[in-house]
């Protein structure tokens, strides 16, 4: 089996992280790992709205975060854990990510829960 790639957090670029989070769904997925600490299965973070993602586009999204430096996945047995690398990202870029969660929940309306998890951390 092969490995994922994770880049290392000096190889991080900003514009990597804004290209991932610019789709919506990607941003819902991120912040639901975020909420979440590590989402076992990634069948958790399939519905977006009302509405489910499938599962082609889902691996995707995840290969998209993962090469930007925003989720950590690990592989166990059949299944793999996504970790959020928030921590990391925000030594490297202090706010970024927070602005970026919290412009999408301001969009979404006061049912939004990625602006709490952001200010809970």
């Amino acid at each position: 089996m092969r490995s994922l790639f994770h880049p290392a957090i000096e190889d991080v670029r900003p514009e990597t992280i804004l290209h991932a989070l610019a789709d919506p769904n990607r941003a819902a997925i991120f912040a639901k790992i975020m909420q979440a600490g590590c989402v076992e299965a990634c069948s958790a973070v399939s519905a977006v709205g009302d509405r489910v993602i499938p599962k082609s586009s889902l691996s995707n999204h995840f290969k998209v975060l993962r090469e930007a430096g925003l989720i950590r996945s690990e592989r166990h047995g059949v299944e793999v854990r996504n970790h959020s690398r928030w921590t990391e990202v925000e030594a490297r870029f202090p706010g970024l990510l927070a602005g970026i969660i919290n412009a999408y929940a301001s969009d979404t309306g006061p049912d939004a829960r990625p602006a709490e998890a952001i200010r809970q951390r």
